[in-house]
């Protein structure tokens, strides 16, 4: 059975991937991240119909993967708006939003004002919500307090990255603070909060060794083909492994 994981595992995941032992960048990590958030929205959200993507990344690694994202997205050829709260600080962070603005790629600047979110939302089809990671703990502060409820309001289709924002990693959204996200692309393997999830669930974490795989008993599902995301199975999709 897929295990699900606590706040404490993830981080303890992550940390050997990035460690001696796993060997991973945390470049190669959000690259590989994103690339499969992409490849997830443009599964479900074709282009055709959805072309225009509202990215919306955090401060964090969260936000990193949603960039890496964005740029992907660009390439095949939707037309991603990038919207940051409160943009990251770090260098990662920073190259990362420099290739997306390589790729002409738009970007909302940091407002107190919600207007400009406000006309992205009303010119976008689709939202890809990057903000919050598995390390989020309530309450939400400022600037998210008030963006959250608008992309909620929106009614646009949300995709989320890992776990939707404002849901605590292992008791879901039992505030009722959180995103309504229709699709969740879990990374590494899926967190427990998510186990009632019932919008369409893929995993995007095709990075995995099979040491660590089998040391922390994940028991993760194969891959089809050369795709970087596999589906897994809810009360309305079908098993695909």
């Amino acid at each position: 059975m897929l295990r699900y994981l606590t706040a404490r595992l993830a981080q303890t995941i992550d940390e050997e991937l990035m460690g001696s032992t796993g060997a991973f960048s945390l470049d190669q990590l959000m690259e590989l991240a994103g690339l499969a958030c992409a490849q997830a929205l443009a599964t479900v959200y074709h282009r055709d119909v959805y072309p225009r993507v509202l990215v919306c990344c955090g401060p964090g690694n969260q936000g990193g993967d949603g960039l890496v994202a964005a740029r992907h997205l660009g390439m095949f050829g939707y037309r991603p708006t990038i919207y940051m709260p409160k943009p990251g600080s770090k260098d990662h962070y920073q190259r990362l939003q420099k290739q997306c603005e390589n790729m002409e790629i738009p970007i909302i600047p940091p407002s107190n004002d919600l207007e400009p979110l406000q006309k992205a939302l009303r010119n976008s089809d689709v939202i890809l919500d990057a903000i919050f990671g598995f390390s989020f703990k309530p309450p939400m502060r400022a600037p998210f307090d008030t963006v959250i409820p608008l992309l909620n309001q929106s009614r646009l289709p949300i995709v989320s990255v890992d776990i939707p924002s404002g849901w605590d990693v292992e008791k879901g959204n039992d505030l009722g603070v959180g995103l309504q996200p229709d699709v969740l692309v879990s990374l590494t393997a899926p967190k427990e909060g998510v186990k009632d999830f019932t919008g369409r669930h893929f995993l995007g974490g095709r990075f995995v060794p099979k040491y660590l795989e089998k040391k922390y008993e994940l028991n993760l599902p194969p891959y089809p083909g050369h795709d970087q995301i596999v589906e897994l199975p809810s009360d309305k999709t079908p098993p695909k492994f």
